[in-house]
C-alpha cells in the first residue's frame, strides 16, 4: 500500500511540474490547452490548476471572451508575485533583479563598482536589495521571493556552486552561494552567466524552438558561451563548459593581433570597444549607442570617415574579423544549427551582419555552415537576469510542493 501511495504521490507531483511548466514558458493557458497538451483528462487537469492556485503559483481567470469556440474554458496564469531574485556581478557593477514567475521584472538596479566586487560585497549588496524591496511600500512588499540565482562570469563547479575561478573579478574557491543564503535566508543557485545566457535564449528568446544552438556572450568580463544540443544545455564533467573565450584565436593579418599569445577575449573585446568611444563605464544599451552614433558620424560625413570616428569604425572591423574565425571553428566543430551573440558581441554583429557571415562562412566548411542562422539575442540585457532566475526557479518547477519560499 505504502508503494502504491509513493507511485501515486510521485506522478501528482510530476503532474503539478507539467501545469507550472507549461504556463511558465508559454504563458497564460486555457484549461483546454494544458488539457490538450499533457494528454491529461478535464477534471485531472481543472484539479491540478486548483491545486496549484492553494499553492500560490498560478491564478484561474476568467475564460477569454473571444474565444465562441465550444466551452468557454478558463485561463491558468503564474502569478506575478512569485519572484526569483537574479544578480549578475560584473568586473564594473552588479546587477540585481526580481524576475517573476510570468517573466516580468518588477525590480532591477545596477551598483556601479569602483573596484573589484568581492563574494562577501555581492551577497550583501544583494541582501540589502532584497530587504529594501521586501519591506512596506517597497516593489516587492507584496511578492514572494522564491531564490536566488547567480549568474557569475567564471568557472562554477556544478555540484555545489562553488566558483573555482572567475579571473576577471579575481574570485577562487569563493563560496558565493553559501554567502548569499546566509545573507538573504533564500536558498540560492549560482551558475557561469554565459551558460545561463543560453539556456534563457533556448526558453524565450532568439532560440526557442532550437535543440542545437552555440550562443558567445560578451560582457565586461571577457567572452564566455553556452551550448546546447538536444535541447539540453551541455555542462561537460565538472560544469566548465564554454569558456570559448579563453580559445587562441587564429589571426590572418598581423596587424590584427594587438595581444601576443592572447586569448580570443583579450582581442575582442569589450574594453577596447568602450575606450574608442571615449566612456569609461557603460550598460550595454549605451555602449551600443556610443557606437551607433560614431559610426552613424562617418556615414553622414561627405569624407569616408570623420577623424573622430575612423578609430571606432576600424576597431569594431578588426575585432569581427576575429570573431568571424571563432564562430566558423564553433560551426565546424559543433554543427549548431543557429548562432546567437549576446552582450556587446551583439552590437558588433548587427553593425554588419552580412560582413561577419561572410566572414563565417569564408572559414567554415561549406556543408556545416550552409543552414546556420547567426542572430542577436533577443533578450537583450535581461538574458542573464532571465537565466539566473531560471536556475533560481528550478527547483520549484520540478516540484511546485517542495518549496516555500520568503514569507
Amino acid at each position: 500500500m505504502t508503494d502504491r501511495a509513493g507511485t501515486f504521490d510521485g506522478v501528482h507531483r510530476r503532474n503539478l511540474s507539467k501545469i507550472l511548466g507549461l504556463v511558465h514558458l508559454d504563458g497564460p493557458l486555457s484549461r483546454a490547452r494544458l488539457t490538450a497538451a499533457t494528454g491529461l483528462n478535464r477534471s485531472t487537469v481543472a484539479s491540478l490548476a486548483a491545486e496549484l492556485v492553494d499553492l500560490g503559483l498560478v491564478e484561474e481567470r476568467a475564460p477569454d471572451p473571444t474565444n465562441r469556440v465550444g466551452r468557454p474554458s478558463p485561463v491558468v496564469a503564474p502569478h506575478s508575485g512569485v519572484v526569483a531574485i537574479a544578480v549578475n556581478p560584473e568586473v564594473d557593477a552588479v546587477t540585481i533583479a526580481a524576475v517573476a514567475l510570468d517573466g516580468t521584472i518588477p525590480a532591477r538596479e545596477r551598483v556601479e563598482m569602483d573596484d573589484l566586487v568581492t563574494p562577501e560585497q555581492a551577497a550583501r549588496l544583494t541582501a540589502e536589495a532584497v530587504a529594501r524591496w521586501r519591506a512596506p511600500g517597497g516593489l516587492l512588499a507584496d511578492a514572494r521571493p522564491i531564490a536566488v540565482g547567480l549568474a557569475v562570469p567564471g568557472l562554477v563547479r556544478a555540484s555545489d556552486g562553488l566558483v573555482r575561478f572567475a579571473p576577471h573579478l579575481d574570485w577562487r574557491d569563493a563560496p558565493i552561494r553559501a554567502l548569499v543564503e546566509d545573507a538573504t535566508g533564500l536558498p540560492a543557485a549560482v551558475g557561469n552567466d554565459a551558460s545561463l545566457g543560453a539556456m534563457a535564449e533556448h526558453l524565450f528568446g532568439a532560440g526557442r524552438g532550437v535543440d542545437d544552438l552555440v550562443y558567445l556572450n560578451g560582457g565586461a568580463s571577457g567572452i564566455g558561451g553556452g551550448v546546447i544540443v538536444g535541447g539540453a544545455l551541455i555542462g561537460g564533467a565538472g560544469g566548465y563548459a564554454g569558456e570559448f573565450g579563453q580559445n587562441r584565436p587564429g589571426i590572418d593579418a598581423p596587424g590584427d593581433r594587438l595581444v601576443p599569445g592572447g586569448v580570443l577575449e583579450d582581442e575582442v573585446s569589450r574594453a577596447r570597444l568602450l575606450e574608442v568611444v571615449g566612456l569609461r563605464h557603460a550598460d550595454e544599451p549605451a555602449l551600443a549607442a556610443a557606437i551607433e552614433a560614431a559610426t552613424a558620424g562617418a556615414e553622414a560625413s561627405d569624407a569616408p570617415e570623420s577623424d573622430a570616428s575612423a578609430p571606432v569604425a576600424d576597431e569594431i572591423a578588426r575585432q569581427r574579423r576575429i570573431l568571424g574565425t571563432a564562430l566558423a571553428n564553433a560551426v565546424n566543430v559543433l554543427n549548431p544549427s543557429v548562432v546567437i551573440l549576446g552582450g556587446f558581441l551583439a552590437t558588433l554583429a548587427a553593425q554588419d551582419p552580412a560582413a561577419l557571415r561572410d566572414a563565417v562562412v569564408a572559414q567554415a566548411m561549406p556543408a556545416a555552415v550552409e543552414d546556420v542562422d547567426l542572430r542577436v539575442a533577443a533578450l537583450g540585457e535581461d538574458r542573464l537576469l532571465i537565466g539566473a532566475a531560471e536556475a533560481a526557479f528550478a527547483a520549484l518547477l520540478a516540484d511546485p510542493m517542495g518549496v516555500e519560499g520568503a514569507a
